[in-house]
């Protein structure tokens, strides 16, 4: 199995995702996609020698243009499972229909809790002790595919969301290799159960190394 990973900023888990490929415990990173030509992630692409490109959605005449290119990119690069390393773009049919139940993504909450942007300032906003972050399959809503796994991390008295977010990427780096190592390794699949997605395990006792806490569906 190939990945492919899309990505629009600095690229820390693009780097973690990196490692992991590099040790052998994920399948290698085939092509790296970004929206963004002056990203990190392409700059930790191009230093690790992965084929890597910027597709800007200004480039083409509409948003399904732009997705179908992007589309036929992962294609001819071979790509089996498509993960979102902070990319931000909403992923529309295309790609959605081509990859159902491959695509995956991270994002920094417990999901369902706080989606979308600026999710470690919802949670200080909130005043909730705990936060952490998510790894889920990506449906056509925002943050709403069902759950791989989560690692919790505590929302400390005087926290900022610049010091919430480096401990909740910490976790990050630890949880997202491990759930994509469960997904190629089929441990871990996306299933439709009563018209619904849900995240399937098939091996009993999910692992739980790393913090990591399966979800309500495994």
């Amino acid at each position: 199995m190939k990945l492919g990973v899309l990505a629009s900023g600095r690229g820390s888990n693009l780097g973690a995702i990196l490692t992991a490929a590099r040790a052998g415990t994920i399948p290698e990173v085939a092509l790296v996609l970004s929206n963004v030509p002056s990203s990190g992630a392409l700059e930790r692409a191009r230093a690790a020698g992965v084929p890597s490109a910027a597709l800007e959605p200004s480039g083409f005449p509409s948003r399904p243009a732009y997705e179908e290119a992007l589309l036929a990119r992962l294609r001819s690069a071979g790509v089996e499972l498509v993960c979102l390393a902070g990319y931000m773009k909403i992923l529309g049919r295309p790609v959605l229909d081509a990859y159902a139940g491959r695509v995956l993504n991270i994002h920094p909450s417990l999901l369902p809790a706080f989606p979308g942007l600026h999710a470690q300032r919802q949670a200080i906003a909130a005043g909730v002790r705990v936060s952490g972050c998510t790894v889920h399959f990506v449906d056509a809503g925002t943050d709403t595919g069902p759950i791989i796994g989560q690692v919790a991390v505590p929302v400390l008295p005087g926290d900022t969301e610049e010091s919430l977010s480096a401990r909740i990427l910490e976790q990050e780096h630890r949880l997202y290799p491990e759930a994509i190592a469960w997904v190629a390794q089929g441990r871990v699949r996306c299933e439709t159960s009563a018209g619904a997605q849900v995240a399937r395990a098939l091996w009993r006792d999910a692992p739980q190394a790393g913090g990591a806490l399966p979800s309500p569906g495994l």
